[in-house]
């Protein structure tokens, strides 16, 4: 996982990598499709993700990691 992509947690589900506060949601789309990628991140740590939540919730989106440490959207959350 790219550092610039960093959080707190790191896993490996089923060959991928998740990075971050990933929502079950995403996991479970994640792990339906099966995309070529290194895996799911969610940087930092925004408020109103799973195990984040808050009183005011931080846009924040889901990154697709390709193996060559290029990302796109995978999913958005509180636009």
């Amino acid at each position: 996982m790219p550092d610039a992509l960093a959080s707190c947690h790191t896993a490996v589900i089923d060959g991928y990598v998740v990075e971050g506060h990933v929502p079950a949601r995403e996991l479970k789309r994640l792990l339906a499709e099966r995309p070529r990628a290194l895996g799911l991140a969610v940087p930092d740590m925004p408020r109103g993700s799973p195990g984040m939540e808050a009183a005011v919730n931080d846009p924040y989106d889901v990154l697709l990691v390709q193996r060559d440490g290029r990302y796109t959207t995978y999913a958005r959350y509180g636009r």
